[in-house]
C-alpha cells in the first residue's frame, strides 16, 4: 500500500497533525481525505517523489547514515567521526568521509 502525504488547505491552525505535513497508509483505491482526522480541517494530498528502498546495501548504507545522525544529535561527535570513517573506507560509502573529518572538528580533533 502507498503512503501518501497531506497538509491543511489553508496555512495556520494549531493543530498537531495538520499544522505540518503528515502521511497516511492507504490504498490505491481509498478515496483521498478530505479533512484532517485529528481536527477536521479540510487538507489536501500533496505530490511528493517516490521512495525507492533499495535492496541489500542500499538498506545497510541508511542504517549507518541513521546510526551517525543519531551520535550527532547527542553530541558524540567522536563516536560518529569514529563510525562514518570506518564505513568510509567501503567504496560505496566514501562519501562519509567528509561527514567523518567534520565530526572529528566538533569533538576537537586538530588536523
Amino acid at each position: 500500500m502507498p503512503i501518501y502525504e497531506y497538509e491543511a488547505a489553508s496555512p495556520g491552525g494549531k493543530c498537531r497533525k495538520c499544522s505540518l505535513v503528515f502521511e497516511v497508509l492507504q490504498r490505491i483505491s481509498d478515496p483521498p481525505l478530505a479533512s484532517c482526522p485529528e481536527c477536521g480541517r479540510e487538507v489536501r494530498r500533496r505530490i511528493s517523489r517516490p521512495r525507492v528502498i533499495l535492496p541489500g546495501s542500499a538498506r545497510g548504507q541508511d542504517e549507518v547514515e541513521r546510526k551517525v545522525a543519531d551520535y550527532e544529535s547527542k553530541g558524540m561527535y567522536s563516536h560518529a567521526a569514529e563510525l562514518a570513517d570506518k564505513e568510509s573506507e567501503k567504496p560505496e560509502k566514501a562519501r562519509l568521509k567528509e561527514r567523518a573529518m567534520e565530526n572529528y572538528k566538533k569533538a576537537g580533533y586538530d588536523f
